[in-house]
């Protein structure tokens, strides 16, 4: 019964490019692997990664030779490597990050099929690459989930402690809240992320549009809401489901968000710390403002009892004089 539920699950979820938008062909001078309509880049390597279960992916690596961290990208549904391919090199030299993309199992020229179990394999052997054929560490390995994507993106991530980020592009509660409102997790669905999020002990950034048709906004801020560690989100007023790498603010707080992450942790204030920091230094400035208030009101009062004092004691001295120069006036008539 799980495999036919798997079956037809991954028939609604999956729409790998048919065609697929590349080829594999091996470079003439070199012999390495090459996407068939992009050129050789001294920068980037094409690679065929086994996996766990029994397939094998495409992936392509970009190297930026002033990388701290690793973006680990998870694409979305109807895309693979040849569609991703320009924005993967452009995310690399803004973000200065090393890049490693994937296509699933049956997407692109990856073999196999595509279903929930095999994304989580796919990415587990992308993962594998990383740390043993580029020696990425897990705490500069930043995972990064668009759309469906989300899905192996926090089944990897909710098993790695010790991640710099995760990013939740467009990302999707689980397969059958995008179809439907229910309340609870079942059994036969999939990509159970509203789940596995509380699990996550890293910085979490969600990029969610405000108009996207496909996956509601509220599944981003869902998942952000359960985030342990949040970062202050980005909700692209307008933005689609498919579109948000064109607008302006999205490279922009992208570029904020790996700049914070890469710094070491006692130094990071993210989006509800942040928040929680500004309001408590608020309210210590109010509680400031108060006591100094205080302080001048009681000064006030001080230099008041002092001018009092100062008055009464001239009062006491004059009344004193008066009565000092009346006696001596009734003694020399007592003694006339």
């Amino acid at each position: 019964m799980g495999g036919v539920t798997s079956s037809m699950a991954a028939k609604l979820a999956f729409f790998p490019p048919n065609p697929p938008s590349y080829k594999l062909v091996a470079d003439e001078m070199t012999g390495l692997l090459l996407l068939s309509t992009f050129p050789h880049r001294e920068n980037v390597e094409i690679l065929k990664l086994p996996t766990r279960k029994g397939t094998e992916v495409v992936a392509m690596y970009i190297r930026h030779p002033m990388a701290t961290s690793t973006l680990l990208y998870s694409h979305g549904n109807a895309a693979d490597l040849g569609q991703m391919y320009e924005l993967f090199v452009e995310l690399s030299i803004h973000l200065r990050v090393n890049l490693m993309g994937y296509d699933y199992s049956g997407y692109g020229q990856s073999s196999g099929k595509p279903s929930e179990q095999h994304t989580y394999a796919d990415i587990e052997a992308v993962y594998k690459c990383m740390e043993e054929g580029y020696g990425a560490k897990q705490e500069d390995i930043i995972l990064y989930g668009q759309s469906v994507g989300s899905g192996p993106t926090l089944d990897l991530a909710a098993r790695l402690p010790h991640l710099r980020a995760v990013v939740l592009h467009s990302p999707i509660l689980s397969g059958l809240r995008v179809m439907y409102p229910v309340k609870k997790s079942y059994w036969f669905d999939i990509y159970k992320n509203i789940d596995k999020i509380q699990l996550v002990d890293c910085p979490v950034l969600v990029i969610h549009g405000t108009a996207d048709e496909v996956v509601d906004c509220s599944h981003g801020k869902q998942l952000w809401e359960l985030s342990k560690e949040k970062y202050e989100p980005l909700w692209l007023k307008g933005g689609n489901h498919c579109d948000l790498e064109h607008h302006p603010e999205y490279i922009r707080h992208l570029k904020k968000f790996v700049s914070t992450v890469e710094k070491p942790p006692s130094q990071r204030y993210t989006g509800s710390r942040r928040r929680s920091t500004d309001q408590q230094l608020e309210k210590l400035k109010n509680q400031s403002n108060y006591a100094e208030k205080l302080r001048v009101s009681f000064d006030q009062v001080e230099r008041s009892r002092r001018s009092v004092d100062c008055c009464l004691e001239k009062s006491r001295k004059s009344v004193d004089h008066q009565l000092e120069r009346g006696r001596k006036s009734v003694d020399r008539i007592r003694t006339g």
